[in-house]
Formats: C-alpha cells, structure tokens, sequence
C-alpha cells in the first residue's frame, strides 16, 4: 500500500495546501468536492470564465472530477470514499475539453503559482506509438516561471501521469513527462505487479497504485452528477495519488523546494522485495540507488518519505552543464556494422555540477522509419539508461530533429568520464538512418548530499551494462566545435571519443485498496 493511515492517524491531512487538478473540468458541487473546492484556484480555459464545472452533455467529461475526488474527496460522510489528502484545498483548470493550444496550456500550468501548490496532470500527447510532442515555447516558460517563482520562490510542483501507451510506446517522447521540472509517475497493480498499459521510461520517478490485468481491481472515486465510479484507472489514477501525496507531504513540510520533492521521492521509495513482477529489470546505479524502466526507482513510501522531511536539509542550488554539440553526421549502420552506432562525450570538468541529478541529451536523427530505433545513454559509472524503445506503431520518417531525451537513472552519480550514446537502427539496413548531431546536459549541485539513504557511499554498484554487440561503428572523429579550454589537458567541457571495450487523455483504481493495502 502507499502508507497513507499512519499519517492520516498523526492528523496529516493535506491542511492548509492547495491542489489544482489541470483537466476537463470539476464537478464541484458533488457531496465529496464541495467543502474542499477552491474557486480561487480554479478557472475555465474552454469558456474562458471563472467557472471550470465539466460540460455535462458529454458523458466523457468525468475525468478530471474523478481525478479530483483521489486528491480530496471528503472523508467520514458516506458518500464515495476519501481523497488522500483530504483536507486539501482543490481546484480545477478546465483546459482539454476543446482545442488546445500552447497559449491555453501556459494558462493552466501558469495559473496562480503563488497560491496554488501542486498542479496535477493526467493528460498529455496521444498514447498511440506514433506521436513525439511536448509543450510549445509558451507552455515550457510558464513552467519555468512556475519552478522559480511559485510557491514563493520555491517552485510549483507539477504532477503528470506517465502515460498509457503500454510497450509500444515511451514517455521520453513526451516532453511533459521528460521534463526535468515534472514529476512523471507510473503504475503498479494491486499485486504489485507492472500493469499493461504503463509504458518502459528512464524519465518516470516513481509509481502508485492504480488498475492491472484484472478488470474488478480499479480505483474507486467520485464521478459526475454526485455519483461514484469504481472504474477509474490508467496512469491517469496513479498520478493523482501522487498528487495528494504531496499535498500531505507540503503540509509537514511546507518549506521544501521543487528539487526537494524529488529527492525526497527518490530517497523515500520501495522497491524489490515489494515488486513481484520485473524483477530482473531492477539495476543499480552508480550511487548504489535501484531502478527500473518499468517502475523509476520504486513505489512511493508515504510515511517513509514524510518521516524523512521532518529532518530534511534543503538541497543545494541546482547546477547546470552542457557539452559542446557533438557534430557527427554518420550511418547508425554502415557496409563494416549493420548493429548500431556508438557516439562518445567525455566530460573532464562538469564545471559546478558535481553530483548528478537530471540527464538530458538533445538529439537530431534522421530515419525514414522511426520506430526502429532504439537508444541507450551510457554513464561513466556503467548505468545504462534506455532512452528509446522501438515503437510498432511510428512509422515516421521525420525521425528527430533536436529531440530532448531525459534519464533520471544516474541521480547522485559523479558526471565526470566517458558518455556514450548507443543507437541501434531495427530496420538492419533497409532503411538508411544518420545521427547527426547530440549534446549532453547535465543537472545537479556542487554539494555533496547530507543524506545517507541518497548518498549511499559504503554501496557497491552492482553495473550490469548490456554486452557490446560483435558488429558497432564508432564514432571516432574529432569534435567540430569544443569549447575553448584553458590548458592542452582535457578540461571545461572537452568532447572525444574512443573506439573500443566491451562493455493525454487516455491517461485515465479503489482508493481505499491503495491506501491499506
């Protein structure tokens, strides 16, 4: 379960925080949203008025209601069930019950940052294989006036579902799950196991409870015209969850930033002996933290992670790097090498950013069949983080043109040594493709963590990298335009390479099923 009793027992109940759920509308006056609805933190994008109640003639609109009865649902009233943070303040966006644009979006996201605390999202691109998009230059600068000037300064906290695409699709092509300023969340069933629909994703931080292969085990919430359903499901439930979660976390800890949430995710998760499917795709990173493509770094601890913010010393300013671009303009497959291409960054000098956090590499590949690709990033530790899987579906021949990819899988590693991006071309041949070009960034801090449960310097990493295939093309030519450095050494951000080694609405289970369990 999520451990949310113990702290509903000590009297955390999300008082005093305000959530705004970004969807198609709240039905705010149902019996287990009245008291805690917020008109302040509410508003209608699609009839541009201050009333965000759902467009009832259209029985598809239930989705953001139900989502917000998972966050704040009353308790002790008889009606449907309770929200995890249940005292909460809710609110609702109603954006996706009609065209959406990068304007509207900026809206949403953008709106009251310095009275709302946790925007949550269970929406985004369309699940379907095919589609790589993200949020437009409007809807990214309010999220990151949201993260620097929200809550104070301290940073709104964004929450998005991780997406129903199951194993054909990826959420690192959606650039609102691959931000490095959202939260992504997964699924686990009610038998801890990693449920159909939830897709593979270096991006996803962690995952809640939410539906699985058998059709009676959903989450159970409010639904429209004061009703319940018993068959919400998707990473659109499990996101919620998450939601509310923070809300009762920024209740005991009202002072943490947007990076502090995600640390405290991090440190605070469960996972292998709690995970009884997959198990042999948990790995460990080389800062001693499990992970897994199904699950990020685990199910979410709610008391755990409380526990640890009573006591939690802020983290450090986050630090930023970026390598040169990498102009390579090769075949992934070649007459010598039908596998795949390997492309080298080596980072001598990360400047300030001395303990990893968020990784990103901004890619342009051309293909006349993208869903044949594959991609892995390579830390200098060994962690191999998956940043692409083949998609069935993607028949494009845009391939990607400046595409950002992010892990989360090298969280509190040391940034400095090789980087390798592995790109394998599935169409062997048929189909010519060319990495072009690549650059690495790199997010952290200068400090070292204070935590031991982050740190884990007494850990042995257990690097378990795929084997290199018999048949690879290095990418073996000098880079054509470092950055200048100060010394013949490699230095600042020095780029080589080495040729050997082996080495969106769709998102839509009981609350009270994850909540005991």
């Amino acid at each position: 379960d999520l451990r949310v009793i113990p702290l509903w027992e000590q009297g955390v109940t999300g008082k005093g925080v305000v959530v705004t759920v970004v969807d198609d509308g709240i039905e705010h006056t149902h019996p287990d949203l009245s008291r805690q609805y917020d008109a302040a933190a509410s508003y209608d994008l699609n009839s541009m008025d201050d009333d965000p109640f759902p467009r009832e003639e259209d029985p598809i609109n239930k989705h953001g209601t139900r989502c917000s009865g998972e966050i704040a649902a009353q308790e002790d009233n008889d009606v449907c069930g309770v929200g995890v943070a249940y005292n909460a303040r809710i609110g609702g966006i109603r954006l996706i019950d009609g065209d959406v644009t990068d304007v509207l979006e900026a809206k949403a996201l953008g709106h009251a940052p310095q009275y709302i605390d946790i925007y949550s999202s269970s929406w985004g691109p369309d699940d379907d294989g095919r589609t790589v998009e993200g949020p437009g230059p409007l809807c990214q600068a309010a999220i990151r006036k949201g993260i620097t000037e929200g809550r104070g300064g301290k940073g709104s906290v964004y929450v998005f579902a991780g997406g129903n695409g199951k194993r054909n699709d990826n959420c690192n092509c959606d650039g609102y799950t691959n931000s490095i300023y959202t939260l992504s969340i997964g699924a686990i069933d009610f038998q801890n196991k990693w449920p159909w629909y939830s897709e593979p994703c270096c991006a996803t931080i962690a995952s809640t409870y939410s539906s699985g292969i058998n059709s009676k085990k959903y989450i159970t919430t409010v639904d429209m015209h004061n009703g319940c359903t018993a068959a919400h499901s998707g990473t659109s439930a499990a996101a919620p969850l998450a939601a509310g979660i923070y809300a009762l976390l920024l209740e005991v800890a009202p002072d943490l930033n947007w990076r502090d949430v995600q640390h405290l995710t991090i440190a605070s998760v469960r996972y292998h002996e709690d995970v009884q499917d997959m198990s042999t795709s948990w790995r460990i990173n080389g800062a001693g933290k499990p992970f897994s493509h199904q699950w990020g770094f685990g199910v979410i601890d709610t008391t755990r992670m409380i526990d640890m913010s009573r006591n939690w010393t802020s983290v450090g300013q986050q630090e930023t790097y970026s390598s040169a671009v990498r102009e390579v303009n090769k075949p992934i497959t070649s007459p010598e090498s039908m596998s795949e291409l390997v492309s080298i960054i080596i980072v001598s000098d990360a400047e300030k950013v001395k303990y990893l956090e968020h990784t990103t590499v901004n890619v342009t590949i051309t293909h006349q069949h993208r869903g044949k690709l594959a991609i892995w990033l390579v830390s200098p530790s060994g962690t191999e983080s998956e940043l692409l899987t083949p998609r069935t579906y993607d028949r494009s021949r845009d391939g990607f043109t400046d595409w950002t990819f992010m892990t989360l899988f090298n969280w509190g590693e040391s940034p400095i040594g090789e980087w390798a991006l592995r790109i394998k071309d599935g169409s062997d041949g048929r189909e010519e493709g060319r990495l072009v070009r690549w650059q690495l960034n790199l997010f952290g801090s200068e400090i070292p963590c204070v935590h031991a449960e982050l740190c884990r310097p007494d850990a042995v990493p257990e690097v378990q990298p795929n084997p290199v295939p018999d048949e690879i093309l290095y990418d073996i030519d000098p880079p054509v335009n470092p950055k200048p450095t100060p010394s013949p050494t490699l230095s600042g951000s020095t780029v080589a390479v080495v040729a050997s080694t082996s080495a969106s609405l769709s998102r839509c289970v009981l609350v009270c099923m994850c909540l005991w369990g």
